[in-house]
């Protein structure tokens, strides 16, 4: 740094009066005296040189001084940073360690979601068919509500139909009630013809005795005017059971005016 911007000796080579061109002796030769102007121009400029050069060693040591400055700054940066790039690694690390165990919680979540995900396909199957019943009970919904409307106008007619049934049950009452006098009537006429037959046969007997009488006795014109009564009375009777059935069946007093006819006659 010491040579920076001086000027070269060879150009005052031709102010000392040395020759330029020509033949240069190879052996020692002995060197002029310099001019005493020459001499102090030389030390001019070596004067002029040396300022300038302190003065370059003086910004030299300014330089260096700032640079120093700036050096003890960028180590003291250089410190800091590097106890920042410390923290910024430990908690790096810090962040690396948590990702790494959110990464091995979270493969653990997914491989204990394995299941939920087939849990969750059936249950999208099941949402598929309970919307499949959904639209099914939708169209029986509206399929009843057309039905409860038509129910609604038919129990409209319900207090007609409930008179109508009413009115049914009083004759089925009265129908049963004549039903029931009629089979207790029945009984009744069978009791009654029952007896009747037991009577008629027990007068054919008494009959069938007076004709053996009649028979065996000496009068034979009383004994045939007696048959006769006896054979007429037979058959009154039996005419006045039969009508006295048709009585106790149409309810008129014809029997009692034949019996009492039967009386007078025998």
């Amino acid at each position: 740094m010491a040579g920076r911007n001086r000027i070269p000796r060879e150009a005052f080579d031709n102010r000392r009066g040395y020759p330029v061109e020509g033949h240069i002796s190879r052996g020692p030769m002995p060197r002029p005296m310099p001019h005493p102007a020459l001499l102090e121009e030389e030390l001019e400029i070596q004067h002029v040189e040396i300022h300038r050069l302190l003065g370059e060693n003086r910004r030299l040591v300014e330089d260096r001084i700032a640079l120093q400055r700036e050096l003890g700054a960028a180590k003291e940066e250089l410190h800091r940073m590097n106890l920042a790039i410390g923290d910024i690694q430990a908690e790096h690390e810090i962040r690396s360690r948590e990702l790494i165990e959110k990464g091995l919680k979270l493969e653990a979540n997914l491989r204990a979601a394995e299941p939920l995900k087939n849990e969750a396909k059936q249950l999208r199957a099941e949402v598929q068919r309970l919307n499949t019943i959904k639209q099914d009970l939708s169209g029986q919904v509206q399929t009843l509500t057309k039905d409860l409307a038509k129910l609604q106008a038919d129990s409209q007619q319900i207090p007609h139909l409930r008179a109508e049934i009413d009115g049914l049950h009083q004759e089925l009452l009265r129908a049963r009630s004549a039903i029931e006098y009629e089979n207790k009537a029945k009984v009744e006429l069978m009791d009654q013809r029952q007896a009747m037959e037991t009577n008629l046969v027990t007068m054919a007997r008494e009959v069938e005795k007076l004709r053996a009488e009649i028979s065996n006795s000496d009068g034979r014109a009383w004994a045939a005017d007696e048959s006769w009564k006896l054979g007429s009375m037979m058959h009154f009777f039996l005419y006045l059971a039969a009508f006295m059935l048709w009585e106790d069946i149409c309810g008129t007093k014809l029997g009692c005016d034949l019996l009492a006819v039967g009386s007078v006659y025998g």
